[in-house]
């Protein structure tokens, strides 16, 4: 039972809640919560965004890749499938939803 002398004490961290709550991508499980069809919707509602949906058709564990088109100017389409099936999927269940952070860097030389 709390008395007079009881002491409250509450610490919390605010922090900026961002829409879409990811940046550069997700990769949607073949069984996860949400389909791709309502992902796409969601995120067409909730950002000026837009994102590039890539189906793996084929793919038992994985049913689609959603991306920043941006980044899809810096790194081939084919080329972020490969590092996803080849990085990603090893670790993921099929229902689950991952969140991709990615950092891409290009390097140029040229002799002028």
């Amino acid at each position: 039972m709390l008395t007079r002398e009881s002491k409250h004490i509450i610490h919390t961290r605010v922090k900026e809640f961002v829409l879409p709550p990811f940046r550069d991508g997700l990769v949607l499980g073949r069984n996860s919560p949400i389909g791709s069809k309502a992902m796409r919707q969601a995120l067409e509602l909730l950002v000026a965004t837009p994102f590039e949906p890539i189906e793996l058709d084929n793919d038992p564990i994985i049913q689609e890749i959603l991306v920043r088109k941006t980044l899809l100017s810096r790194v081939p389409k084919e080329k972020l499938i490969d590092f996803v099936l080849k990085f990603i999927k090893p670790g993921m269940a099929a229902d689950e939803i991952l969140y991709l952070e990615l950092d891409i860097q290009i390097q140029f030389e040229a002799e002028l």
